[in-house]
């Protein structure tokens, strides 16, 4: 196990520098964008560690109040489900960049490299269309958010252009990272 305690251990170099290794081999330019979004996705994954603690506290907070001193809570709820969705939706690229997402490898063993090799660029390729859809659908409740100046239906009210806003970044984010494994396949790097 790594320093920071998120990689399984492994003989092998971990899955940012193989992906960056395969970026590099496929073309410099490739392999400076794989850095970078490499280093801001680190730079997210502590941001959203701090999200999580911050979401535990703040519920187990309300629920100390509203037991001891029977108080309503009207904020902490909503509050945590922000912070939720924050870290959910900005961690996704740094999931994608190890690979990490769900994946279904029963075929690999069963077809030729060849053909596996066009099965993965096909489901990069249709994974790629559904996060570049979903950013800008993202991006048009932010827009509409923002302009019209919606908030939650809470009594609280936050404005709702805060988690459209990470939703659009995140998902923008990983949109990008997967487009750009996408391209570093079809240059020739190896696959992370």
């Amino acid at each position: 196990m790594s320093a920071h305690g998120f990689e399984l251990p492994s003989a092998g170099a971990s899955p940012e520098a193989r992906a960056l290794s395969a970026a590099r081999a496929a073309h410099p330019l490739l392999g400076v964008l794989q850095g970078a979004l490499t280093f801001v996705n680190r730079i997210i994954l502590i941001g959203a560690s701090v999200a999580l603690i911050a979401a535990s506290v703040i519920l187990s907070y309300s629920v100390v109040i509203r037991l001891l001193f029977h108080a309503p809570t009207y904020w902490q709820d909503e509050a945590s489900v922000f912070l939720l969705v924050g870290a959910t939706f900005m961690t996704a690229a740094y999931v994608q960049g190890r690979r990490g997402h769900v994946a279904i490898e029963a075929l690999t063993a069963l077809l030729p490299p060849a053909v596996n090799k066009a099965r993965l660029l096909l489901v990069d390729l249709a994974s790629f269309a559904f996060c570049a859809f979903f950013t800008w659908k993202s991006y048009v409740l932010l827009h509409e958010a923002w302009v019209e100046g919606h908030v939650s239906s809470s009594t609280w009210a936050p404005p709702m252009w805060i988690p459209y806003s990470v939703m659009t970044l995140g998902m923008g984010l990983l949109s990008v990272q997967i487009a750009l494994q996408f391209i570093c396949a079809l240059a020739g790097g190896r696959r992370s």
